[in-house]
This record gives C-alpha cells, sequence and structure tokens, in this order.
C-alpha cells in the first residue's frame, strides 16, 4: 500500500509507503488543540518509508515528547514526530488522499474526550496512551 497526502491548499504533499504499523483515534488535548478537532485519526508507518514531495512543512516543538509538522500557508496539521519513536512517523490519516484506506483501530487518550463528542464504534478504548503500539497490533509478545 502506497499512499500520497497533502494539506488543505496543497503547498505541502508527502508520500508513504508499505501498510501502517498501526491506527487510531486521539482525543488528546494537544492535539484537539492542534488541530481544532474533538479527535484525531492518526496511522504509524515506518519512518524509512514515508518521504516530502517537494517544500517541507513548519514545525512546532509541542512538547518535551515530540514535534508536529504543519502547513505554514494553511495551518494544516499532518504529522506528529515522537521523540522516543525516532523510526516512526504519525501521519493524521485524514490528510491521505485516499483516508477511507487506513481505518482506526482503537482510541487512546479518552480521558481528555469532549463529553459531547462519542464515536459510535465499538474500538478498543484507553484513558491514556493505551499498550505500546505491538500490543495494539494484537503482539502480546510485545514485538512490532
Amino acid at each position: 500500500m502506497d499512499l500520497e497526502g497533502g494539506c488543505f491548499c496543497g503547498a505541502i504533499r508527502y508520500k508513504v509507503e508499505g501498510p501502517p504499523l498501526d491506527a487510531g483515534y486521539c482525543h488528546c488535548r494537544m492535539c484537539q488543540r492542534a488541530t481544532a478537532a474533538p479527535a484525531v485519526p492518526w496511522a504509524t508507518w515506518p519512518r524509512a518509508g514515508f518521504a516530502w514531495l517537494g517544500a517541507e512543512p513548519g514545525t512546532l516543538r509541542s512538547s518535551e515528547h515530540g514535534r508536529r509538522r504543519f502547513c505554514r500557508e494553511c495551518g494544516t496539521h499532518l504529522v506528529f514526530e515522537a521523540a522516543d519513536q525516532p523510526g516512526e512517523i504519525d501521519i493524521s490519516t485524514v490528510t491521505l488522499d485516499l483516508p477511507d484506506a487506513v481505518r482506526p483501530e482503537y482510541h487512546i487518550w479518552t480521558r481528555s474526550r469532549l463529553g459531547w463528542f462519542e464515536t459510535a464504534d465499538t474500538l478498543p478504548r484507553f484513558p491514556d496512551d493505551g499498550p505500546d503500539s505491538a500490543q495494539r497490533r494484537g503482539r502480546a509478545d510485545g514485538t512490532a
């Protein structure tokens, strides 16, 4: 599965190769504020399969845990790069050209979920960042 995506105005484009490692909704306050949305659907890919196609986005060091990349022209929030996972990149799946290609598998940071926002799915929900990504992908032995 090779996919492309980009920002609202088209100034920033990217591509990603292969299937995602996992995918889910994040309900944390930082994601809510960064995107002005009640939850953000993310998918994680190996960093080696990701590339910017042309111009690179702006960077915001949003916490000691990572940085967010966004379009300087239209403000679209594109990716999150976790400091403790340099080999992976989290892409906001709604910025993919084919966002239906990646389905969320869980919800994280639900303790920050807005009271007026509820999804109608039956996906697993975690009050914090949940089990590590290997466990979220069904690997009980913790290997990715």
